[in-house]
């Protein structure tokens, strides 16, 4: 029997989430395949206001990602691939990430299935999401999603292999 997925809450990401955000990823196992370390304030204070301009240019953008209880748990969403020089240049990227302490318990499925709904409302065609090749969390995630492998990409300066997983909408 399947486990029913828990109830999320996706929200535009407000510029309070920057700070939420560094603390739910401040740690080294969420970053692992995110660069290794924790990302320095005005990373997510960028990234926080450029998702903003994403959701009213696109009508998606990465969500802050909330639980049952209004806690900020990490994010979720879709946004246009943004590196030029590498992985599936002009493409709608879909992507996800959580805090530790919320793993394990289908927060990200859920979520993403609930943006998979969004970006097809949006008028998007197909998404990628390209996963490091030892993040077994996030390629059982695109499993779960239907999505199917298609290219392998080595991200500039990561020496590691990443899996970029495609899904018709």
């Amino acid at each position: 029997m399947t486990k029913p997925l828990p109830v999320v809450q996706l929200r535009v990401p407000t510029e309070e989430d920057a700070l939420a955000w560094h603390r739910v990823f401040d740690d080294p196992e969420v970053m692992e395949f995110h660069g290794g370390a924790a990302a320095e304030m005005s990373v997510y204070e960028e990234l926080t206001a450029r998702q903003r301009r994403h959701d009213a240019v696109h009508g998606f953008c990465l969500w802050t990602m909330l639980d049952d209880h209004g806690e900020v748990i990490g994010f979720t969403g879709a946004q246009p691939w943004p590196h030029q020089s590498y992985g599936p240049v002009g493409e709608i990227e879909i992507g996800w990430r959580l805090g530790r302490g919320h793993w394990g318990r289908g927060y990200a499925t859920a979520a993403a299935r609930t943006t998979l709904e969004r970006v097809r409302a949006a008028g998007v065609g197909e998404v990628v999401a390209l996963v490091n090749s030892r993040n077994t969390r996030s390629l059982a995630v695109t499993r779960r999603l239907g999505m199917a492998a298609a290219e392998t990409y080595v991200p500039p300066g990561s020496g590691q292999e990443a899996y970029c997983f495609r899904l018709a909408l």
